[in-house]
């Protein structure tokens, strides 16, 4: 540490995690080892103690269903008590939801009898959600308002910006935690303590949160916040937690009427009728999993000394050997695990271009990888997650980059001006449905 209390970053690479056992951390999880899986921040991975406890919960339901099903809301408020444990919040204040969208979504219809129809969001925020704040605005009379707020802009900068969007016609601010396609922090603590002095909701998106950030909540006034736990958390997918303090709370129901729709909150999300709720029993699995081994403290400093050692060798590559910037990008609130590297100029300005790029990685390159775009450039984002080792981002570094730098090389030949030879070829690489789990 030095003397003003910053961590100082190693230089070097990180030891891999170990299991107890003295096998590679990776062995944990049931990844396919013929490709590179660099990209825990998209769709997570569940370790195999989780994948068994819910298979086993899946048989066991499987075998007695009109037992299951009556005793699941009870079994349900337990899971959702050991999460809640594990966010450092009242399990009275937590309910579970398929994902953070889903969660977006039930705040969105509790707010259709509130005064004031415009939206606040950032040039940040995950599209899914946007889509949902933009539904609501139409619904209500009223508008999106979009704050713009630089990559590098510092804490007191990005509250700027979403507070010159704010006034007495505002019905909602949204605004990430951690934003998906910039993988950087937003002042949610600053922003809240404002909007709850003007009465103004605030839903906070969460979605990347729990797991990376140790106390997602502390210290934040908001009425509602998301948090996915399939991500880094590891839970099995389709589990999330939506926390509610506020006066909102009664108002949140969820998407499914069922059985116990006249609970209170969170009670009444505790009942869905038949959905398959294994995946939320088998959720304390997964975070149990990874404090027991290794304890979440460590954990955070391994994915983030990890995340660092990866930006460093994947920028220089990427920029290639005549490059005289080989930096990440200036990224104003950084986030432990996440990097984001700028790609070579031509490839993926927009989210279309980002998107084929993944699916173009994983089908000729063989590594699961995110690229993102944000003002009209391409970035590619770096998760780091237990199960990686430093040779992970060395092997992208000496075998994935040069072919990435000549696809930018490729795409610069098709792009040239009007009178040019032009190179035949496709103009971009199909892209597949995006789905809430890209992020």
């Amino acid at each position: 540490m030095t003397d003003t209390g910053t961590r100082i970053r190693p230089r070097t690479a990180p030891r891999s995690l170990l299991l107890p056992d003295g096998r590679p951390a990776a062995l944990a999880w049931s990844l396919d080892p013929g490709m590179l899986h660099l990209n825990h921040g998209s769709f997570g991975a569940v370790p195999r103690v989780a994948q068994e406890r819910q298979d086993a919960l899946r048989a066991e339901m499987e075998r007695a269903p009109v037992k299951w099903f009556p005793e699941l809301p009870a079994r349900i408020a337990a899971a959702r008590a050991e999460v809640a444990g594990h966010l450092g919040v009242d399990a009275g204040d937590l309910a579970l939801v398929p994902n953070a969208s889903a969660g977006a979504s039930v705040v969105y219809a509790a707010l259709t009898a509130r005064p004031g129809g415009d939206v606040v969001v950032t040039d940040h925020g995950y599209g899914a959600v946007t889509m949902g704040a933009e539904r609501l605005a139409r619904r209500r009379g009223g508008r999106v308002r979009t704050a713009r707020v630089p990559l590098a802009a510092d804490a007191e900068e990005a509250y700027d910006a979403v507070m010159a969007e704010v006034d007495d016609d505002v019905a909602l601010i949204v605004l990430d935690q951690i934003t998906s396609a910039t993988a950087r922090r937003m002042p949610v603590e600053r922003v809240g303590a404002e909007a709850a002095r003007r009465g103004v909701p605030l839903l906070v998106d969460g979605a990347h949160a729990p797991g990376l950030l140790a106390a997602p909540l502390d210290g934040l006034r908001c009425d509602a916040w998301v948090g996915n736990l399939h991500k880094w958390a590891c839970a099995p997918r389709g589990t999330a937690a939506l926390v509610a303090r506020g006066a909102l709370r009664a108002e949140l129901h969820p998407l499914i009427d069922s059985w116990n729709a006249r609970e209170p909150f969170p009670e009444r999300f505790d009942q869905q009728g038949t959905v398959d709720a294994t995946n939320w029993l088998a959720a304390p699995t997964a975070l149990d999993f990874v404090d027991r081994v290794w304890g979440w403290d460590t954990a955070r400093r391994y994915m983030d000394d990890l995340a660092d050692h990866g930006a460093r060798v994947v920028a220089a590559a990427l920029a290639g050997p005549d490059a005289h910037d080989t930096a990440a990008a200036d990224v104003g609130m950084p986030v432990p695990g996440m990097r984001l590297v700028p790609l070579p100029e031509g490839l993926g300005a927009t989210r279309v271009e980002a998107d084929a790029l993944r699916d173009r990685a994983v089908a000729e390159l063989g590594a699961e990888t995110a690229f993102t775009s944000f003002a009209g450039a391409g970035y590619l984002r770096l998760s780091a997650h237990l199960y990686n080792a430093p040779a992970d981002y060395e092997e992208f570094a000496e075998r994935c980059a040069p072919v990435v730098r000549a696809w930018a090389a490729e795409a610069r030949t098709r792009r040239r001006p009007s009178g040019l030879p032009r190179q035949p070829g496709p103009t971009a690489y199909t892209v597949g449905h995006v789905t809430e789990e890209h992020r």
